[in-house]
């Protein structure tokens, strides 16, 4: 119930403050975005896993998820997440630049 509540609040953060509509209807608690702008890429926000520090992944829209991959990690970057597919949604994969930070791919 406290991760609804969290879940809700941070929805609503979000809607009053820049008209997003936030769907957390789904038994993983996960924060569907609709930002309402014309093209790009939705969104999605969650609960971070516990002890782990709060953060924002950027996505980028991409052609071929791997051929990204091999390139990334041909400059310094690590694959986090291969290519996957969570079917009727979207295909994404995840990695990290050579200081770190997390950043998402998904396939147009």
């Amino acid at each position: 119930k406290l991760m609804e509540a969290i879940i809700e609040s941070v929805d609503e953060f979000y809607s009053e403050n820049f008209g997003w509509k936030v769907d957390s209807e789904n038994p993983m608690n996960y924060g569907m975005v609709e930002t309402g702008g014309e093209g790009g890429i939705g969104g999605g926000i969650f609960q971070a896993e516990e002890g782990a520090e709060p953060f924002v992944t950027l996505y980028i829209e991409v052609d071929d998820l791997q051929a990204y991959l091999d390139k990334v990690e041909s400059r310094g970057g690590k694959t986090v997440m291969p290519p996957t597919e969570i079917p009727g949604v979207v295909t994404l994969a995840v990695f990290t630049d050579p200081q770190g930070n997390r950043i998402g791919m998904v396939k147009e």
